[in-house]
């Protein structure tokens, strides 16, 4: 293939991997939020509700590994020059995830309700900042940053919190927010379910109209394309289905329906970005493209050729993950003892990643 090409499949890769990662993670945020909105003052709703995301959300992880990664092998100078400006923001990004593996892990350790309420406060400020923090840094990157000549960063954290970049922000949290509360209702019984159907009422509208601020600002003042009106109106389309499903009590197509937004809105943010991958706002001819910024034509290649043999066992280990743990939480109707060999590996596989 020709470098050119390599450069704009490499781009599009790493964008449906992150929009992949916020599509997976976006719900495992949400019902962290949730921890301490529907599970407050309730010691067994917050188990339960970690129970939903514990056997995957390690495993959505991956997803923002891989498109770390392959901006740093694909495109070392959009890394480099990223970190440079981002770098304090990635950095409490990093400790806050690490923390939530913490939370994760070692929640079940005791009995103790004060341990345990420690670490439920640690999942909250885990399912809120992070979507922050992503939302205001891919604000400023499709809106774009001050760089000098030797492609650092300029503009200071400060200005990093604009309008744009803060309203970033808050879409990314309303939307993972819903998500993730669309999830919970997909997946547990009873009082826990009902009351996830309603915060799902009342959150949708504040979504849609933040999402739609956002969305439309961002194609007026920042895309490069008026094709990203596509996905954006196939954005809008979903969060208002969001509302018919949810009248509907159509629980597993208003997941469907948040997921999709969340990917719609990936595809707008990085195809109206294109060909730029960091504008430089006082100066387009600093701006960092994919082709001054890509490693290459023989590193994109061999990195192509290896996506192309891991990525498709990677969805496959995912879907028989989701596939294993399909079913309702529901502490007082566990799941029914496995007889076939089949479905002893299913119920040992669920036994090794269930977690308290």
């Amino acid at each position: 293939m020709e470098l050119t090409t390599l450069q704009i499949i490499w781009f599009a890769l790493i964008a449906v991997l992150f929009a992949g990662y916020f599509m997976l993670e976006g719900f495992d945020f949400g019902v962290e939020m949730n921890v301490g909105v529907l599970g407050r003052g309730d010691e067994a709703r917050k188990g339960t509700m970690l129970a939903t995301i514990g056997p995957v959300w390690d495993g959505n992880q991956v997803w923002l590994l891989v498109a770390g990664a392959s901006i740093f092998a694909a495109f070392p100078e959009w890394y480099a020059t990223l970190f440079s400006g981002f770098y304090l923001a990635l950095l409490l990004l990093l400790l806050v995830l690490i923390m939530r593996v913490c939370a994760f892990k070692y929640r079940g350790k005791s009995e103790d309700p004060r341990w345990r309420r420690a670490w439920d406060r640690v999942h909250v400020v885990a399912g809120f900042v992070p979507p922050l923090l992503w939302g205001v840094a891919f604000a400023n990157i499709v809106r774009g940053v001050d760089i000098d000549a030797g492609k650092h960063v300029t503009t200071s954290l400060i200005g990093l919190l604009n309008p744009f970049g803060l309203l970033g922000g808050v879409v990314f949290v309303l939307l993972f927010w819903l998500q993730g509360t669309a999830y919970l209702a997909l997946k547990t019984v009873g009082d826990l379910r009902a009351s996830a159907n309603h915060l799902l009422g009342r959150l949708v509208w504040p979504t849609i109209l933040a999402g739609a601020a956002f969305l439309v600002w961002n194609q007026l003042a920042h895309a490069n394309t008026q094709l990203t009106w596509i996905p954006l109106l196939v954005a809008a389309v979903a969060l208002v289905g969001v509302t018919v499903a949810h009248r509907l009590r159509r629980e597993g197509w208003a997941f469907v329906a948040t997921s999709t937004a969340i990917v719609a809105a990936g595809v707008q943010l990085f195809g109206g970005l294109f060909p730029d991958v960091m504008p430089a706002r006082n100066d387009a001819a600093l701006s960092l493209t994919v082709a001054n910024a890509s490693s290459s034509e023989h590193t994109l290649g061999v990195m192509l050729l290896a996506t192309g043999v891991l990525l498709p066992i990677v969805l496959a280990y995912q879907i028989w993950a989701y596939w294993v743990f399909r079913h309702r939480e529901d502490p007082e109707n566990p799941v029914a003892r496995p007889r076939t060999l089949g479905e002893r590996a299913t119920a040992g596989y669920r036994e090794a990643f269930e977690q308290d």
